[in-house]
């Protein structure tokens, strides 16, 4: 069973940024993909990013291509999500998922495992 937990998240001025980090462990070796969903209040669950375990290769929602980054530090597990220019209507919950199905999708329905999730506040 595949644990993660996400961390970093936190109370941040529009136009700032945060980083947050996802940490999995136990049985891992059968991830194929990881990504990043946020959850606004009364919204649904929506993609932000993916990355591609084995390859690296990384995708991300049109709204925030070119502003946010996803990367791995192999050695310790660990998915990162940095995020800059950040604005007020992506305050939300953010989630780490990961995938042993299929690589780079944007549904939530392919990733069977979820942390508890990390809020994010961006003020205006």
């Amino acid at each position: 069973q595949v644990q993660l937990v996400e961390s970093g998240g936190g109370l941040v001025q529009a136009g700032g940024s945060l980083r947050l980090s996802c940490a999995a462990s136990r049985r891992t070796g059968s991830i194929i993909a990881m990504g990043w969903f946020r959850q606004a209040p009364v919204k649904e669950r929506e993609f932000v990013a993916a990355f591609t375990w084995s390859g690296g290769i990384t995708y991300y929602a049109d709204s925030v291509n070119g502003r946010f980054a996803i990367s791995r530090d192999s050695a310790r597990n660990t998915l990162y999500l940095q995020m800059n220019s950040l604005k007020p209507e992506e305050t939300a919950v953010y989630y780490c998922a990961a995938s042993k199905l299929r690589i780079g999708s944007r549904s939530e329905y392919d990733y069977g495992y979820w942390g508890r999730g990390t809020q994010v506040t961006v003020s205006s």
